[in-house]
């Protein structure tokens, strides 16, 4: 999309009268979408409310049709979209955006409530900043761990408390649809989800090779599905991996993290520090090998919280853990996963119900609270405006 085109969108966003862009949801990239699209397609159908959809990367759906009372702005992610958020006037914005004023992207210099909505079933205070959630004024929590972590901080740092919902996970309730809806068929061949997380310290980066090539030769089929950072910031690695790999049968490659196909057609997920395999273990029933390659910490001094992270503890909880200098006996950890399959599987419904808010009905929560909050941010505008 052109700077002109941009400019546009923006310009027909600028004319909404304000009681249209009351709601404003924002995508930084494409990976953001599935998680705010069902939020905004229960405001928009369940609730009648007009939303507005912003987003900088030109590959998100924006829905046109004024009916469904969703207006969809592409804006790219130069000089305009800074301006955007500097000078945004509605009563919420609904971002999965992290370190929000930390960066380029700073609160608007008029009264905007933010709310962020979870792309993660992790915790808050490892992987992330120290303080990539402190300029949110509403939290909408995964589960009890969230909700933990943010109030210690808080407490730690003297914060003023933010409003912490219990939201849960819609991406966790659509994986258990998609598998009750379309059930595995029994096959002889087991396949391996290979989905680690991004950086010099991930699978990929460590030890890819050795290791897609040590289950291929014990007969596990591999679905490799990189980040979508590694594909951008280390291109020619997963390039390798391809052309090393891609000629063998029980070898492929995905490339859209967004896709769900590759979840349910395999028997085990291989990660590392990723906290996607929460979601698949609670999701799918399904253990997870992590592979003892060194954390992922953005934030160093994540201990002062005294709490541990859910990137350590489900590393006890949903699976094994593979040691580097291991790599090869891959396949007898699989196996040896796979043995306990039936009782894991029940293991993590009780998980599930321990670790999430509102299973089964997280959508509505969330489209709920966040109408709540922009009716209150309007009745205070309202309020303001007369006096």
């Amino acid at each position: 999309m052109s700077i002109w085109q941009e400019w546009k969108s923006y310009r027909r966003f600028q004319k909404l009268p304000l009681g249209d862009r009351s709601i404003v949801f924002y995508s930084e990239t494409h990976q953001d979408w599935h998680h705010l699209q069902p939020i905004i397609d229960f405001l928009a159908d369940r609730l009648s409310r007009t939303v507005c959809h912003v987003t900088s990367e030109g590959s998100v759906a924006l829905p046109a049709a004024p009916s469904r009372r969703v207006h969809g702005f592409p804006i790219g992610a130069g000089a305009l979209c800074t301006w955007f958020f500097q000078t945004l006037k509605a009563d919420v914005l609904v971002l999965t955006m992290l370190d929000l004023q930390n960066f380029h992207l700073k609160r608007s210099v008029h009264p905007v409530h933010y709310a962020y909505v979870f792309h993660s079933m992790g915790s808050t205070h490892m992987v992330d900043h120290a303080n990539s959630y402190d300029h949110y004024d509403s939290l909408l929590c995964v589960g009890p761990h969230h909700v933990a972590e943010i109030r210690r901080r808080e407490a730690l740092q003297r914060l003023t408390p933010k409003h912490l919902f219990q939201q849960g996970y819609p991406r966790l309730e659509r994986l258990v649809a998609q598998a009750d809806a379309t059930p595995r068929a029994p096959s002889r061949t087991t396949t391996a989800l290979l989905a680690p997380t991004w950086g010099e310290q991930s699978i990929l980066h460590v030890c890819g090779e050795p290791l897609i090539a040590a289950l291929l030769a014990g007969g596990i089929r591999v679905v490799l599905r990189p980040h979508y950072q590694t594909t951008r910031l280390a291109p020619r690695l997963v390039e390798g991996l391809v052309a090393r790999f891609g000629a063998d049968p029980g070898f492929r490659h995905v490339s859209r993290m967004e896709e769900s196909a590759s979840l349910h057609e395999s028997d085990v997920l291989i990660c590392d520090w990723s906290a996607m395999a929460i979601e698949y273990a609670l999701g799918l029933g399904k253990p997870v090998l992590f592979v003892d390659v060194p954390p992922r910490v953005r934030n160093p001094a994540y201990a002062e919280l005294g709490i541990e992270p859910m990137e350590m503890r489900i590393r006890r909880e949903l699976g094994s853990v593979l040691p580097l200098d291991r790599v090869a006996d891959a396949p007898g950890y699989v196996g040896e996963l796979l043995r306990g399959a039936a009782e894991f599987r029940k293991r993590t419904v009780a998980l599930r119900e321990e670790w999430v808010f509102n299973f089964g009905r997280s959508v509505e929560a969330g489209a709920h609270e966040i109408a709540r909050i922009a009716d209150e941010r309007a009745g205070v505008g309202a309020r303001g405006r007369q006096a």
